[in-house]
């Protein structure tokens, strides 16, 4: 067996693409985008038909141009998310646009309208799709709120152990903590070239995440998301989901040898972690206290806003030439 098929024994591996072939070449349960995936993906020749589709939608909707594109970029999302979903058994996750993150009721407002958008072709979203918001106090307050509707959410750009717990007391249905990205913060704010795989600091995130939502029995699936290496993924082998790129999902398909446990929910049990809780003040306070956070957080934030305006001129210029 392959790496990627050991690893596929112990932890649902999820493709982190927007690229359809990919995705059915490595056979991963669920797929995630972003706007950086979907704005790649969306150059491609080959997906031109799903972006001229979303145009005319979006141009038929509306009284300005803003409103155009607001439409188009949504129904954008839905169609690389349905053919997504022709492809992978499980879920895909849709992003919640980014430049909402500190705006609980768009956030709420923005998930229901995508949800009647799946709803016209012919998916239940409730049942097939996660909703992508940012690890904000804002965010992870939408996403309670829509968990109560039966509506599941993916909360991402998360980087600290407050927004961990804030996200499990919310009842979201899965978190995605960004591995490589806090390697990078470290690397640079520590004038190093690398560390060992089990020393490195987004190995070192998720796996206390990971046993502390063992010990207390929380629900919310850990998807530990955005790696730089393939050492990074093996070492979180068990983690309940790995989010993985084209990439490193090729590398791991070619290489050989043993894939040992390195997470386990029943050992995490018979750990001796306290439990804490997270109010709004303790939240921000806890968020503040972590530099890498804070910055990996905002910087995240401003390039998903960033690549969403990219993918909204991309669209605002098919529009103009059809």
């Amino acid at each position: 067996m392959s790496k990627l098929d050991q690893l596929k024994t112990m932890t649902t591996v999820v493709a982190d693409t927007g690229d359809f072939e990919t995705i059915a070449e490595y056979k991963p349960q669920d797929a995630t985008t972003n706007p950086s995936l979907l704005y790649k993906a969306a150059q491609m020749p080959h997906y031109r038909h799903l972006v001229e589709e979303a145009v005319s939608f979006g141009a038929a909707r509306g009284n300005n141009e803003d409103e155009h594109t607001r439409w188009t970029m949504d129904k954008l999302a839905v169609n690389f998310g349905a053919e997504i979903l022709k492809i992978v058994p499980g879920r895909v996750s849709t992003e919640i646009d980014a430049r909402l993150s500190f705006d609980t009721e768009a956030t709420i407002a923005r998930a229901e309208g995508l949800i009647e958008l799946y709803g016209q072709v012919g998916i239940d979203a409730r049942e097939r799709v996660l909703f992508k918001i940012a690890s904000t106090w804002e965010g992870i307050r939408a996403a309670e709120h829509l968990e109560k509707q039966g509506i599941h959410c993916n909360l991402t750009l998360l980087f600290s152990f407050p927004q961990a717990v804030a996200c499990a007391e919310a009842g979201v249905t899965l978190i995605s903590p960004f591995v490589g990205r806090i390697l990078d913060w470290y690397k640079q704010a520590e004038n190093r070239t690398g560390y060992p795989a089990n020393e490195d600091p987004g190995v070192r995130s998720v796996t206390e995440i990971f046993n502390y939502y063992k010990r207390h029995g929380y629900e919310t699936i850990v998807m530990g998301a955005s790696f730089r290496n393939p050492d990074e993924i093996l070492e979180l082998a068990g983690c309940d989901y790995l989010t993985i790129a084209p990439k490193l999902l090729a590398e791991l398909a070619e290489a050989e040898g043993s894939v040992p446990r390195k997470l386990d929910p029943e050992a995490a049990r018979g750990m001796d972690i306290p439990k804490v809780s997270y109010d709004e003040k303790r939240f921000r306070w806890g968020l503040n206290e972590d530099a890498m956070a804070t910055e990996k957080l905002a910087e995240g934030i401003r390039l998903f806003a960033a690549d969403t305006q990219r993918l909204e001129a991309f669209t605002r210029e098919i529009c103009r030439n059809c």
